[in-house]
């Protein structure tokens, strides 16, 4: 028999709330109001679980619909409305259902008295550790409205990122593509015309280089389900050499190597690096926790032990900029501001929270 968790009214006026078992939500109803409970809430607790498992377990909510909510949650708070309004009120707005989803639940938990930062840390696939750790300092510092707004500023800074990215990787992409059907097509259509007229030449002696374009044309044409095969299979274990931890580790190397493509990549990370370090130190949160959480949104190995490195030398009293420079990874301007922010005060924290945007904000030009 189906179970419902409710939420109402006494006869005293006193907020109450249980389980009831019925048949149905109908049913459910009127056993309650035998006893006296006037229903303000109530909800099917299967229903409910799986629609909480649903909105926790699926992600890919746009950066964009991230930001505005938060840019709208972050107006609102900063209207001295309360919390648990301000997330219904967003709730209603928002069209993406995973996110609407979480948000009706994130009210929920705050009504019952949970912090945000602990009900949007439920729902990891939607918001990241910085979300959830910037909101718990909000929280803590009393600057929740200012948090979301950096935040909001954050996503969508990030969304710009991803996008110049697709654009800068979509011209190449679109090149090669081009030039790989053109020599396919010039393997299997055209030389075998032009061998026909040379085959009915059988005195003609052909330099050993034409011989050569013309053999690989012959196999191309007569085993071209051999070369789809290595094909689809070179890539099949390509993947799955990938998804191991040396073969991830290796595959990250090899990447930062790639001509015209590990540029962009080292600079997407050091973008991200910077961009995400900038926003939790100004957001208050610990250095050693802003770097715990940064060394994992890089999504690079090399890149991220060499913060690990430098992690750790915070950890022991030392520099910041050392590991980064002896990781070879960092750009030049990276490392001297770093180490420029450490040499002009004792806090190493307070100085990297105004290099640190300066940084990001040079970061068209990072290059080895």
């Amino acid at each position: 028999m189906p179970i419902f968790d409710y939420k109402g009214l006494s006869k005293g006026g006193k907020n109450i709330k249980g389980v009831v078992d019925a048949e149905n939500m109908r049913v459910a109803r009127q056993k309650l109001k035998k006893d006296g409970v006037f229903v303000t809430d109530i909800k099917d607790r299967k229903r409910a679980s799986a629609r909480k498992k649903k909105a926790s377990t699926r992600g890919g909510v746009p950066l964009r619909d991230l930001a505005l909510m938060m840019r709208q949650l972050a107006t609102l708070v900063k209207a001295n409305i309360q919390l648990v309004d301000a997330l219904g009120i967003i709730s209603e707005q928002v069209d993406h259902p995973a996110l609407k989803d979480a948000l009706a639940d994130c009210k929920n938990m705050v009504n019952e008295g949970s912090t945000l930062n602990k009900a949007l840390a439920k729902y990891p696939n939607i918001f990241s550790n910085i979300f959830v750790t910037m909101i718990e300092a909000g929280e803590a510092s009393g600057s929740l409205d200012a948090i979301l707004m950096r935040l909001a500023e954050f996503s969508e800074a990030a969304a710009d990122l991803k996008s110049k990215l697709s654009s800068a990787m979509t011209y190449p992409i679109i090149l090669l593509i081009i030039v790989l059907g053109i020599l396919f097509g010039l393997f299997t259509v055209v030389i075998p015309k032009i061998t026909v007229i040379f085959e009915a030449n059988p005195n003609l002696t052909l330099p050993w280089y034409t011989q050569v374009v013309m053999d690989i044309s012959g196999f191309m044409v007569n085993y071209w389900y051999l070369i789809i095969g290595l094909i689809g299979g070179s890539i099949y274990v390509f993947i799955a050499w990938k998804k191991t931890p040396a073969g991830s580790i290796k595959w990250d190397s090899i990447s930062l190597k790639i001509p015209l493509f590990g540029p962009i990549i080292r600079m997407v990370a050091i973008a991200r690096f910077t961009r995400t370090l900038s926003t939790l130190l100004t957001g208050g949160v610990p250095m050693l926790m802003a770097m715990d959480i940064v060394k994992n949104v890089v999504d690079n190995h090399i890149i991220s032990e060499a913060i690990d490195d430098a992690r750790s030398n915070i950890s022991e009293g030392e520099s910041i900029s050392g590991p980064l420079k002896k990781s070879g990874q960092f750009p030049s301007i990276v490392i001297d501001m770093v180490s420029i922010g450490e040499k002009l005060e004792s806090s190493k924290i307070c100085c990297l929270r105004c290099l640190m945007p300066t940084i990001f904000r040079l970061r068209p030009r990072l290059k080895q």
